[in-house]
């Protein structure tokens, strides 16, 4: 087999079997390499420990996932997982107090990671095309600063060989080292900026109360960081089989804790209001405490360098990795797939300059989600060494205006939706319409409670407040 039809996608996560999926029909062969071994069900993952926390897919990545992935939406829903109509089915608190549950504009679909990556990995690796390769350890590129031929490998019995391919995609997430590689080509360091928030997240599973299993929304109590003090919030997604995921967080000075016992205090004496708190105490849980801290936003600009190798590519978390509670993660990575995918259609595999290509079009797919994950977390105590950009500064004045607005006006909020569920881009956020509509502001006056349904509380075992 010519080696010109050969990719090698490098990381069995998420990310990496789409990219194989968005290769399969272009290349012969597509090989996936993976250090663990990959379970065979809907279990965790050696790696992923972010899987213990709140994940859900946006509308954006969700069209992006089906286009890859035909009839995977019909599937995960077949699993129990229900789609979800947002904001109609969302609960959510800010500073500028509750948002109203308007029309549907969006959609998520809230699952489990293990249930998600499971649906994924089964349908991807069931292609003929694609072959995984488990317990191996990538050692690096072969090639020049020009083009990037293979990858060498190391097996689980310590032999090592070369994979030679026309594409090598670097999909292993956060702890990639393509930076190192590329230094080892003889190419200059990236240009790379981090903005971390300093939150650090406590999850637990809890199977919801008997009324409330199904049709329950998705309730939210937003971190506001602002004048130096820590933010700190937490979010109830209702998940497949009738259970909750709950994830408890806060910047430094406001952590949550990973101890059992104090996970319904943190609840109920830190956040901006008590209804997790009051919701969780009718429910039974089902897991301890998952915590973690690895959360900072982080972008490689590998579209901005002076050279790129032919036959080299990053994608996922490797080129952009956000923090994880505004839930943009899949997203980007089904988005950034679909545009490898057309990218390659275009041009063809093998095609001079084709790397360049594709990694500009995945810097296009990640500046939404990068902006709107940023744009909230650099304002955190210490995101970032200076603080905010004089721009950043501006543009959050506006936002913060078009969410008060948001709280009271229908056709704002589901704007506002569209980009989060990155369905639009921001463009729509400033036409003139909007931008008159932000001056004018709510149309309705705020709400004095939770708007949750009567039968919503009565189904959680709580009266009305």
């Amino acid at each position: 087999m010519s080696e010109r039809t050969t990719a090698v996608v490098l990381g069995g996560s998420l990310t990496g079997l789409l990219t194989a999926r968005a290769l399969s029909g272009f290349a012969d062969r597509v090989v996936v390499v993976e250090r663990d071994a990959l379970p065979n069900g809907p279990a965790p993952r050696k790696g992923l420990p972010q899987a213990g926390h709140v994940h859900q897919l946006w509308s954006g990545g969700a069209r992006a996932l089906e286009r890859l992935v035909p009839g995977f939406t019909g599937r995960l829903r077949a699993a129990g997982v229900r789609r979800l109509p947002v904001t109609t089915d969302i609960v959510a608190l800010s500073r500028y107090g509750w948002f109203r549950r308007w029309d549907e504009s969006a959609f998520l679909l809230p699952s489990s990671r293990d249930l998600l990556d499971w649906a994924v990995r089964q349908e991807v690796l069931a292609d003929e095309r694609i072959e995984l390769l488990e317990r191996a350890e990538v050692l690096g590129p072969v090639g020049s600063d020009a083009a990037v031929t293979g990858v060498r490998i190391a097996a689980g019995d310590g032999s090592e060989r070369t994979l030679t391919a026309a594409l090598v995609v670097d999909a292993t997430g956060r702890a990639s080292r393509t930076p190192r590689w590329l230094a080892s080509l003889g190419l200059p360091a990236p240009e790379r900026r981090e903005v971390d928030s300093g939150v650090a997240y406590a999850s637990r599973l809890f199977r919801a109360p008997d009324r409330a299993r199904d049709g329950f929304p998705v309730v939210h109590l937003q971190a506001e960081p602002r004048d130096g003090r820590p933010g700190r919030g937490g979010v109830l997604l209702p998940v497949e089989d009738g259970k909750w995921m709950v994830t408890l967080y806060g910047s430094r000075g406001g952590e949550p804790t990973a101890d059992e016992g104090g996970f319904l205090r943190y609840a109920r004496q830190e956040l901006s209001h008590p209804l997790v708190a009051d919701l969780l105490a009718h429910a039974e849980p089902l897991s301890g405490v998952a915590f973690t801290r690895t959360t900072a936003n982080r972008r490689w600009f590998y579209e901005r360098m002076p050279a790129w190798p032919d036959g080299f590519a990053v994608l996922g978390d490797a080129v952009c990795a956000l923090n994880p509670v505004y839930g943009h993660g899949m997203s980007v990575a089904a988005q950034s797939a679909l545009a490898l995918r057309d990218t390659v259609g275009r041009h063809g595999l093998g095609s001079p300059g084709l790397s360049r290509r594709i990694q500009r079009a995945v810097g296009r797919t990640v500046r939404a989600a990068w902006g709107l994950s940023t744009g909230v977390d650099v304002f955190y105590p210490g995101a970032t060494e200076g603080g905010p950009t004089l721009r950043e500064r501006m543009t959050d004045a506006y936002v913060r205006r078009l969410l008060h607005t948001a709280t009271g006006n229908g056709r704002i909020a589901r704007r506002v939706t569209d980009v989060t569920a990155l369905e639009r881009g921001a463009a729509v956020l400033v036409t003139p319409s909007v931008l008159l509509a932000a001056a004018v502001g709510p149309l309705k006056p705020p709400l004095s409670g939770p708007p949750l349904t009567r039968a919503e509380w009565k189904a959680a075992g709580l009266r009305p407040t």
